[in-house]
């Protein structure tokens, strides 16, 4: 006859699993402090018109709200920055789908003027963690 093996519970068991906890707890803490303590302080809107890169603004570095004007392909867009996001304040193309846009405030989101060909996108880090994922 074959014996089967009992397993046991012991204290010791309980002392390992709470070690692991609070290790995987630490760990955790460090990683969302971390991130957390980036915030907006890295990101950037960089500018392109034409595919080419014309300009680039650190949002984290603005004291308020400061507008810059962008031309390109016959048209003019006012475009507001500012420490809490970008946003295309008017524009003279046909359609003002830049306009419509609204604000973005999240790394990965942009606005593009397709008839202008200028295109705002926001980089780095925002720090607040609503999307696990941006792709595009």
């Amino acid at each position: 006859m074959k014996s089967s093996v009992k397993l046991t519970f012991c204290r010791w068991d309980l002392i390992v699993a709470a070690l692991i906890l609070t290790a995987a707890g630490v760990l955790a803490a460090g990683y969302w402090g971390r991130t957390l303590a980036v915030g907006s302080s890295s990101l950037t809107a960089v500018v392109s018109a034409g595919g080419q890169e014309t300009d680039r603004v650190r949002l984290a570095s603005l004291s308020g709200a400061q507008e810059r004007t962008y031309s390109s392909n016959g048209y003019t867009l006012t475009v507001r920055f500012s420490p809490d996001g970008v946003a295309v304040e008017t524009s003279d193309c046909p359609n003002q789908d830049c306009v419509h846009t609204g604000t973005i405030s999240r790394a990965g989101q942009s606005i593009v003027c397709l008839p202008a060909r200028i295109s705002i996108q926001l980089t780095g880090q925002s720090g607040s963690g609503d999307a696990d994922v941006v792709i595009g």
